[in-house]
């Protein structure tokens, strides 16, 4: 028996991790929408952390095109049907851009007896930004406010446990973000990042501690 537990907390360790480094948005819900976990991935399209996902509706995080879709899902969980469900839905990124896509849900239980958990996960299909006419600014300067204070914490010299703890994310998390912005500017290391974070104005220069621009606007 003792083998058995030891054996199961394993393999519960293992899928916490993949659950944190999939590039994939993904959540965990109950069965009437209420999230229960979520991945940085998913966090990062509501421009904020997985622990502050927790306890919001995820049809009020991504709005249903079609509402007779959701409600037919509701009957179907009602009912225990374990299919696998698609809501197409839009929401606003946090740089303020529309995105569209599909949300997927998988019920998952031990039984069919058992009341199931949602397994929830995001496709992005596109983006329409409803300010078009509006003067487009850089959109290498567009990072979400928990991107920012990374890059501020990793200007000052911050180790990724440092970030981690002053973040209220895991350190796969603050990796996972630090990964999509190599990514996006093609830095190739961490001083390379810092300085493009200064060079298209998401840092303020001349300002110590670093700060996002963002937040020296605000002072």
């Amino acid at each position: 028996m003792d083998w058995a537990r030891r054996e199961g907390v394993v393999w519960r360790n293992r899928a916490l991790m993949l659950f944190d480094r999939v590039a994939v948005p993904v959540a965990v819900c109950d069965v009437y929408g209420s999230v229960q976990a979520a991945n940085p991935a998913m966090a990062a399209e509501c421009g904020t952390t997985p622990g502050q996902l927790r306890g919001q509706d995820v049809l009020d995080l991504f709005q249903p095109q079609e509402s007779g879709q959701v409600e037919r899902i509701a009957q179907a969980l009602r009912l225990r049907h374990h299919s696998r469900y698609q809501v197409s839905v839009r929401w606003r990124a946090p740089n303020g851009v529309e995105r569209y896509g599909e949300l997927t849900a998988d019920p998952v239980s031990d039984t069919v007896e058992e009341t199931p958990t949602l397994l929830v996960m995001l496709r992005v299909q596109g983006e329409g930004d409803p300010r078009a006419d509006a003067p487009r600014e850089n959109p290498s300067a567009q990072v979400t406010p928990i991107e920012g204070r990374i890059l501020a914490l990793l200007a000052s010299g911050a180790t990724t446990a440092h970030t981690a703890r002053e973040t209220g994310l895991t350190t796969d998390g603050v990796t996972y973000h630090l990964r999509r912005l190599s990514a996006r500017w093609d830095a190739s290391n961490r001083t390379e990042l810092v300085a493009r974070a200064y060079a298209v104005g998401v840092l303020t220069p001349g300002v110590w501690p670093p700060v996002p621009a963002s937040a020296a606007d605000e002072r």
